[in-house]
């Protein structure tokens, strides 16, 4: 890291004011690092824009001056996106005070946001108006939408509703000249010129910078229910989900928890989970018509019955619904509590796989004496290993790396992906070339290069 400038200092604080910008290290202290088990790199400068004017002319004046760019919402992702370069005096632009919900059409249902709204704070506004923004990642409570969209975030409904792709209609970026590139629109069709939100979505950073974010909403469904399935035997549980798939029946989540995450949340939280269970599912239906969802629950419950579920627990009401799914998005906070260190993991494989990839994230589990619990999306294929340890102890985080390495060669070997939503980052960038081939990375590298000749924008980032 270099020093910047007094003179260059002051530049940026004409742009966006002197309390925009932050230079002490303490500041750039709390931009040095995500949520990734990775190692932090100082920023030499951190700015926070507060409009799209503004926005356009930090990153101007940043690429005119050789360096490297960072942007940053909330900082939760998990690959180490938000880490800034560790070459050259290095920019972190803040989005989260571009945060703005500029509008809500109820009538063509979208809404016209910036960057840095936070997730759950933009669907709680949407739903006053009845209508439904379903992505819904875990983050959901501080992360933003500029990086849900950078990462293609996912989430529970994820598996009926899909995820951020589907949702984004058009947008506003900024190239590395400060241009404000607009793409997309706010009709439900639209192909004039190049599809460039597409493009951006799960770009991390690389390509652009977000100034405005169009979105579609949807009405919400009128009817749901929600049950938690019991399992004394962890594959039973995964043949549930494939039987549940198969019969042509999709839940707006379908969750699942091994025994390890279970024990570790119960612990925490009290929430009255089986502990003795070697998995749960979470199941929640819904629809537009009550006895429509009535039946397709009762399905479910005899294909979760059929495969040997130990009982299959309806929710009484809104409040006993809640906290089935208050119990679900405690998985990752409470694993984070057992140990110093939490390593989260993002192998996705073919809904058909899942007995195989659980078994075989069991089997790692014992093979390098590590204490994993498996969660997450089972039904669109989406587990998370989570493997707690402790850094700190050098011995045991070989192990560790070791055993990241087996997750990820084994959902590779069962036709997955290295990340259904966590993103590529630093973390995964190494293996890049493994899932896909290297003309496929030289490819991304010179689409790099064409709208990034310097390549400042997240270096090191998404292809290396």
């Amino acid at each position: 890291m270099t020093k910047v400038s007094a003179a260059l200092v002051k530049e940026f604080q004409s742009i966006v004011s002197e309390q925009n910008v932050f230079v002490s290290e303490a500041e750039r202290m709390a931009y040095s690092y995500d949520a990734a088990v990775l190692e932090p790199v100082m920023p030499a400068i951190v700015v926070a824009p507060t409009d799209k004017e503004q926005l356009c002319k930090v990153v101007k004046l940043a690429y005119e001056n050789d360096m490297p760019i960072t942007v940053r919402g909330s900082g939760t992702n998990l690959s180490g996106c938000t880490i800034p370069s560790a070459e050259g005096n290095a920019i972190v632009i803040l989005t989260n005070r571009l945060n703005r919900i500029l509008e809500i059409n109820e009538q063509d249902l979208y809404a016209v946001v910036e960057p840095g709204v936070v997730t759950a704070q933009f669907a709680a506004t949407v739903a006053q108006k009845n209508l439904l923004y379903p992505p819904d990642p875990g983050s959901q409570a501080v992360s933003t939408l500029g990086g849900n969209v950078a990462c293609n975030a996912g989430g529970l409904r994820a598996l009926k509703y899909g995820v951020t792709k589907d949702y984004l209609m058009g947008m506003e970026f900024v190239d590395y000249n400060g241009n404000l590139i607009k793409s997309g629109s706010r009709t439900v069709k639209c192909v004039t010129g190049y599809n460039m939100p597409g493009m951006m979505v799960s770009s991390e950073g690389t390509l652009g910078v977000f100034a405005e974010l169009i979105v579609k909403l949807v009405p919400p469904p009128k009817a749901s229910k929600a049950m938690m399935a019991i399992f004394d035997d962890i594959n039973q549980a995964s043949e549930a989900v494939a039987g549940i798939i198969a019969a042509h029946i999709v839940p707006c989540t379908l969750e699942f928890l091994d025994q390890v995450t279970l024990e570790t949340v119960e612990a925490a939280t009290k929430a009255g989970l089986p502990v003795d269970a070697a998995a749960i599912l979470l199941i929640e239906v819904d629809g537009g018509h009550v006895q429509m969802v009535e039946d397709d629950a009762a399905e479910v419950v005899a294909i979760c019955q059929k495969c040997g579920a130990r009982s299959v627990d309806m929710a009484k009401d809104a409040a006993h619904k809640n906290k089935l799914w208050e119990a679900r998005r405690a998985a990752l906070p409470s694993l984070a509590r057992a140990k110093p260190t939490t390593v989260l993991e993002d192998a996705t494989v073919p809904r058909s796989q899942i007995p195989a990839m659980v078994a075989a994230v069991n089997d790692i589990a014992k093979k390098y004496a590590l204490r994993i619990g498996t969660f997450g999306h089972a039904g669109d294929g989406n587990l998370h290993p989570t493997i707690m340890c402790d850094r700190r102890d050098k011995e045991e985080f070989k192990r560790v790396e070791a055993a990241v390495d087996e997750i990820f060669d084994v959902a590779l070997k069962l036709q997955g992906t290295l990340s259904g939503e966590h993103g590529i980052g630093i973390a995964k960038a190494k293996w890049m070339e493994k899932e896909t081939n290297k003309a496929t990375v030289d490819f991304s590298k010179n689409l790099r290069r064409a709208l990034d000749p310097k390549y400042l924008f997240n270096a090191g980032k998404k292809v290396l």
